[in-house]
């Protein structure tokens, strides 16, 4: 069994409870999966994207991620409209397992509620916690 400390939780991110982060840098959000999510699917073969410009609800999803595992959805941190998608991702999906907070990133917001919205997300500590409940329950 794994440990929550195994998993890459770093500091300066936002977490959700269904595995996102976001690095909010003014009124932009980046977003991706973390390495909780990344290790647990194991081999992502695809995903799809939203579309440039796209409005997106808070805690809904935005699009899909596939392993050979198994299909999940990919839920948005925050509301706003998608200005920039990891278009790599087409084609090298595998960046998501090999760099889940760097070239793995998926899309960027720009977050409309920002400050309501980040009060509804986890800092690191939060989701380290939360892992840690997580991997209790298995």
């Amino acid at each position: 069994m794994s440990s929550p400390t195994q998993y890459q939780v770093p500091d300066g991110l936002l977490y959700t409870r269904e595995h996102e982060w976001a690095l909010v840098t003014g009124g932009t959000a980046k977003v991706g999966i973390t390495d909780y999510a990344a290790k647990t699917l194991n081999d992502i073969v695809y995903l799809t994207l939203p579309s440039v410009g796209q409005d997106v609800k808070q805690l809904a999803s935005f699009g899909t991620v596939e392993s050979i595992k198994a299909v999940s959805e990919l839920y948005s941190p925050f509301s706003g409209k998608v200005t920039a998608t990891n278009q790599r991702l087409l084609e090298h999906p595998e960046l998501i397992n090999k760099s889940p907070y760097g070239e793995g990133w998926i899309v960027e917001l720009d977050a409309s509620k920002l400050d309501d919205e980040r009060k509804t997300l986890m800092s690191p500590k939060q989701y380290r916690d939360f892992l840690a409940t997580l991997e209790a329950g298995h």
